[in-house]
């Protein structure tokens, strides 16, 4: 029999707040977390709005020498990380170390890094470039600094799907759990790409929202009047564990990853393709995996990105799959209220599955005032919904045509 994955610690720094406690917090009240982009000077751009990480001090994870070293989204992975062991109340030692792995999606690493590090070449030559500046900027370097900090020796790697890079590393960490490889991973999404090259690229793609002068009403999924996405950045970690290791060591047990599916659209290199049937088979796929059937889905976290065709598609994709009983699936996108973290966010919308599914609280959809054309699912509109759930998925999909998704249920001792 397959073994079994349980999620024991969170850890989070996003928009919305610099842990899991203040994130969650905000979702459920509602909490908009963005607005002004102040990491740059945007006053020339089409878009001059983001979902910031905000008051973070990295000086509380890190020494002073690392900060200058490290680019923010392996701080974030390393904060995120040390809360998320924290919270399962979990050291590594010796006599599993080497059971223990470590996966950490990026869509794009060091992004921050390689635009000032290429300023230093082109201003003042090679002399200048930082002999720190290649570590700083690889993708994978958030799971080697986790790995390195912690002592974990297991199975390490790193996704990078794109915006579904922290889904891809979490379904790769629990199918390494589930094929015998590790007991124990650490692992999630991180993004710090509210740069000047990240915004002006996707700003040229018309990707963004230009509501500029309502940053808190700008990211609206599936409504009418939604002009593109927010773009986001922070982390997300989760601790997975095979379940009777979790046990013999007495931890408490937030859920049990049960499920993951993984497509390719083989479509187009950003766009999904009509009614997403990618997306229908991904998600098709882990219910398979967790050996339930569509109509045991309660809550879907959607991908729902407040763009015009991203929030159609899925919604089809959801009613082609689902059916009738897509009527009564809950649906909602955080990303209303954290913008898109690109590869920071599969992780903490995974967390927000989770919670939602700990915590009987379904975090809600704002900026919802009038649904797009055919966007008639129920998406928890502006309110949290207090209600009682069983089963949680969680959609991600990325440029180059992937879909990922991640079933969590309510842990029991039994199957």
């Amino acid at each position: 029999m397959k073994r079994r994955v349980v999620v024991t610690g969170l850890g989070a720094l996003t928009p919305l707040g610099n842990s899991v406690d203040e994130s969650w917090e905000g979702a459920i009240a509602g909490k908009s977390g963005i607005g002004p982009i102040t990491k740059f000077d945007s006053s020339s751009y089409k878009t001059r709005i983001a979902g910031e990480v905000k008051k973070f001090d990295p000086l509380q994870y890190v020494n002073k020498q690392e900060v200058r070293r490290y680019d923010d989204f392996i701080l974030y992975a390393l904060a995120a990380a040390e809360m998320a062991l924290a919270d399962a109340k979990l050291t590594i030692g010796s006599e599993f170390s080497e059971r223990t792995g470590v996966i950490i999606g990026s869509a794009i690493g060091g992004l921050a890094t390689l635009e000032e590090e290429f300023k230093n070449l082109l201003n003042a030559g090679p002399r200048k470039i930082s002999p720190f500046a290649v570590p700083a900027i690889l993708a994978n370097l958030a799971s080697g600094h986790v790995s390195i900090r912690f002592g974990a020796k297991g199975p390490i790697n790193c996704a990078v799907t794109a915006c579904a890079a922290g889904t891809s590393a979490i379904g790769d960490a629990y199918r390494t759990i589930t094929c015998g490889d590790a007991e124990v991973m650490i692992t999630g999404g991180t993004e710090a790409a509210v740069t000047q090259l990240a915004v002006a690229g996707f700003g040229s793609m018309r990707a963004l929202s230009v509501r500029n002068d309502e940053p808190q009403k700008a990211s609206r999924p599936f409504d009418k009047d939604r002009d593109g996405f927010v773009i986001g950045e922070g982390c997300g970690i989760v601790i997975l564990e095979e379940l009777s290791f979790a046990l013999n060591r007495g931890a408490r047990i937030y859920a049990e990853l049960a499920g993951y599916g993984c497509t390719s659209d083989a479509f187009h290199m950003a766009a999904p393709p009509p009614g997403h049937e990618g997306a229908a088979r991904s998600m098709r796929a882990a219910i398979k995996d967790a050996g339930l059937n569509p109509a045991d889905i309660d809550y879907i976290n959607a991908h729902g990105t407040s763009t015009p065709l991203n929030d159609l598609y899925e919604t089809q994709a959801i009613k082609s799959l689902f059916g009738e009983h897509a009527k009564k699936i809950m649906v909602s996108s955080t990303k209303s209220m954290t913008g898109h973290m690109l590869g920071g966010t599969g992780g903490a919308e995974a967390i927000f599955a989770v919670k939602a599914l700990h915590e009987g609280i379904i975090p809600p959809t704002i900026n919802l005032d009038n649904p797009g054309e055919e966007c008639d699912l129920d998406y928890v509109p502006k309110v949290a919904r207090r209600r009682e759930i069983s089963t949680a998925i969680s959609n991600t999909f990325g440029f180059g045509g992937v879909n990922a998704v991640l079933l969590f249920k309510k842990y029991s001792e039994t199957r």
